[in-house]
């Protein structure tokens, strides 16, 4: 998740870390940013010395006059074991930009919208930054004189037909999606522990007064039938039935399992409620196996407890091993060490 846009608002001046590329073993991946300022720091590019060291230079920019080139951005080398003594041994290079908050509110409001971004932020001059959308079109800032790239890959730093280098950020929204229905204990406690991971949540229940007052910004309430939900949903959504009624429960289970392709579906309840449910569903000509997709219990086996906060970690976690699964399918990406000449600066 993108912890540091969220947090971000003006008028607070900060510096934001980018993970710009990687050699070898490192903490993060290319990508990963930590926003630094005066007095606060928001998110991680894996801690350790390389942080620590990295937020320092962070705020020696902002201690400097803003119209300095060293006051605005910079690319900078660290080699993880000579320099700063951190066992993983590779080589990070870290993008430094002074960035103007007040730009940041529509890059949230896209992110909620689950549409992607890119930032293209020239490294060796001083001109604003470009946000363009999934298919590399400019949105707004400059757009004159922009590299060309390919939005399909991975954050990186590449080279223009005149050797200044870009940093080529992108900000997806995630793209796990988990239609959950039940607002009652264990879905509000499933909704916090999903809050800060990278995924969506479109929350339903029929129940108006049960949803709490505040939301992480990763959840959304959905005020459309459940059923209307359902039908709606994308192939390879995500869904997660523990309503108050195990008459609704078992409604939206067939409802679900008719679609024949859902990415997930887990229902709360006991291998009793399984073993009733697979009984009903049958009988409503629900195939063995449509009913073998259904995961019921919920939760990664071996955790017993039935505490509202017991089950919703037993589920996050078993939510991450479905999404990291999913998210598993080969892409054709870059290289991930860029050529040296591109990436020449050195860590003070």
């Amino acid at each position: 998740m993108h912890d540091w846009l969220n947090a971000l608002t003006p008028p607070r001046p900060a510096v934001l870390v980018t993970v710009a590329a990687i050699q070898g073993s490192s903490p993060r991946e290319t990508g990963a940013c930590m926003a630094v300022g005066a007095d606060f720091q928001h998110d991680t590019i894996g801690g350790g010395h390389l942080e620590l060291r990295a937020a320092e230079i962070a705020r020696d920019m902002l201690a400097q006059a803003p119209q300095l080139p060293a006051a605005q951005r910079r690319l900078l080398r660290f080699p993880l074991g000579p320099s700063l003594g951190q066992c993983c041994g590779g080589v990070v290079h870290l993008a430094f930009e002074r960035i103007d908050v007040d730009h940041l509110a529509s890059l949230r409001q896209r992110l909620r919208q689950r549409r992607d971004s890119w930032r293209l932020v020239a490294l060796d001059q001083p001109t604003a930054p470009t946000v363009c959308d999934a298919d590399g079109v400019p949105l707004w800032g400059p757009a004159d004189g922009l590299p060309e790239f390919d939005p399909r890959l991975p954050c990186r730093v590449i080279a223009d037909t005149h050797g200044h280098r870009w940093l080529l950020h992108p900000l997806r929204a995630p793209r796990a999606h988990l239609y959950l229905f039940g607002a009652g204990h264990v879905g509000a406690a499933i909704v916090r522990a999903l809050g800060e991971l990278p995924c969506q949540v479109s929350w339903a229940d029929e129940r108006d007064d049960q949803f709490p007052p505040h939301l992480p910004a990763n959840v959304r309430i959905e005020t459309a039938a459940p059923q209307a939900l359902i039908d709606a949903a994308a192939p390879g959504a995500n869904f997660l039935v523990l309503t108050h009624s195990h008459a609704l429960d078992q409604a939206l289970a067939e409802r679900i399992l008719r679609r024949g392709d859902a990415g997930w579906f887990g229902l709360i309840g006991s291998k009793t409620k399984r073993m009733q449910f697979e009984h009903r569903l049958r009988e409503r000509g629900i195939t063995a196996e449509r009913l073998a997709g259904m995961v019921c219990p919920i939760g990664v086996p071996g955790i017993h407890g039935k505490e509202p906060a017991v089950i919703a970690a037993a589920v996050a976690a078993q939510l991450l091993q479905v999404w990291e699964a999913q998210a598993a399918t080969p892409i054709d990406h870059a290289p991930a060490t860029p050529p040296s000449s591109i990436l020449t600066a050195a860590a003070p």
